[in-house]
């Protein structure tokens, strides 16, 4: 999945979903979170919607609700399960019904729906239960979409972050990661998720979707993004501080704005009728 700055969930222990911390430190700040993310593109939400039987939506790890909003305004009534109440509060709050629960402990209590989606979220689900569970969830012909963004800032920013990263955090492993990696990474740990789905024999096969895009980004907007990011969430204030400061400071000397390209990522798989 996305590294620094991207959603990079941390690499030790072994296995993503094992990081809880990381994983539970994103509502630290809710409110930051859900106004400075970006949204998904609304023809992966339009796809997702026009795939699936009907409208019936579980958003698996939903957090402030920004992918559910989307799929409400679509027309969806949506389901969120979320283990972070902060998070869970403030979606709440925006109007979504949410569940409190890892996906893993979540009781459907005879529920199904017609799409079951994970929205930059999938990566804490532990993969041995993940796809069998959405699954037991899911109508016949339901839909289960995992997708989430990748995204790289110019050189000019990526560098001066990582470098900055590594003088704040001498510690974290997350410096042992280059500041700009190739895209097909992510694209093989979304075929991943794909073998996963398939060795559950209870989908159809997988398709892997493709989505680029681009925002403009001022200073400002960057850095009220930046301290949501899975690398920073859990640092001291101090330490945020002087990684904002040299990133502030490099996107200032490329005119106070850069326009950030984009990649949304999709693995989805329909429901095979097990008549």
């Amino acid at each position: 999945m996305p590294t620094l700055p991207r959603e990079q969930p941390e690499p030790s222990p072994a296995e993503p979903h094992e990081a809880r911390r990381m994983a539970e430190s994103f509502g630290v700040d809710a409110p930051r979170y859900d106004q400075a993310r970006p949204g998904y593109p609304d023809a992966l939400v339009a796809r997702i919607v026009a795939g699936s039987p009907g409208l019936d939506v579980l958003d698996v790890g939903c957090g402030t609700g920004i992918a559910a909003r989307q799929f409400q305004a679509a027309g969806c009534t949506v389901l969120g399960v979320e283990p972070d109440a902060r998070m869970a509060d403030f979606a709440r709050v925006l109007g979504l019904e949410v569940e409190m629960a890892s996906f893993e402990s979540w009781q459907p209590a005879g529920r199904t729906f017609d799409a079951v989606i994970a929205a930059q979220s999938w990566h804490w689900v532990d993969p041995a239960v993940g796809a069998v569970k959405a699954a037991r969830v899911l109508r016949p012909g339901g839909r289960l979409a995992i997708f989430g963004h990748l995204y790289e800032p110019p050189a000019e920013v990526a560098e001066p972050f990582a470098a900055a990263y590594r003088r704040a955090a001498p510690d974290s492993p997350l410096n042992a990661q280059p500041a700009r990696r190739p895209l097909d990474l992510y694209e093989a740990a979304y075929a991943k998720s794909a073998d996963k789905i398939r060795e559950t024999g209870q989908f159809d096969d997988p398709e892997q979707w493709r989505f680029d895009w681009e925002q403009s980004y001022t200073r400002d907007q960057w850095l009220d993004l930046l301290p949501t990011t899975g690398s920073l969430t859990q640092l001291r204030p101090g330490q945020l501080a002087e990684i904002l400061d040299a990133v502030g400071c490099a996107i200032d000397s490329l005119g106070g704005r850069f326009t950030m390209n984009y990649t949304t990522l999709a693995v989805t798989a329909v429901r095979a009728d097990p008549s």
